[in-house]
């Protein structure tokens, strides 16, 4: 059974993130959650909403990707929040992640925001990324 394309992304997404020196420096450590602990401590980052769309043509299959990520920070003021978010850019921007059962084409930062949250007390950046992925030349034989 092969992984299914969104999962597969998300996997390589975080291993990157996960491995960034600079990211876990900002971070105090691997603070990236899909589901966060209700204590997690700040700063950290989350994947967020994900959108997996037909990019097929009439001879290859391919997916396109919409994903976010949120970064979440306590700090006063934006400027952790624009830190974390460049060590995201520099991570995954552009760079080749390894997959499961996939290929990845490309991986695009799309655009990021950095805004105070609604409880007074918590920075909220977004980033958003655009991926196109394939099937793995050995999963397609």
């Amino acid at each position: 059974m092969t992984a299914s394309t969104g999962w597969s992304l998300q996997r390589g997404i975080y291993q990157a993130l996960a491995n960034s020196s600079e990211l876990g420096t900002l971070l105090g450590g691997t603070r990236i959650y899909d589901d966060p602990p209700q204590a997690a401590s700040y700063p950290f980052v989350t994947l967020g909403q994900s959108l997996v769309r037909d990019w097929s043509t009439g001879t290859e299959d391919g997916a396109e990707h919409l994903l976010t990520l949120h970064v979440w920070s306590r700090a006063g003021g934006k400027k952790q929040v624009h830190d974390i978010i460049e060590a995201i850019k520099s991570t995954l921007h552009d760079q080749p992640l390894t997959l499961v059962d996939h290929d990845l084409v490309n991986l695009r930062h799309e655009f990021s925001e950095a805004r105070p949250d609604p409880d007074g007390d918590t920075y909220h950046g977004i980033v958003r990324y655009r991926a196109v992925t394939e099937p793995a030349q050995a999963a397609a034989a």
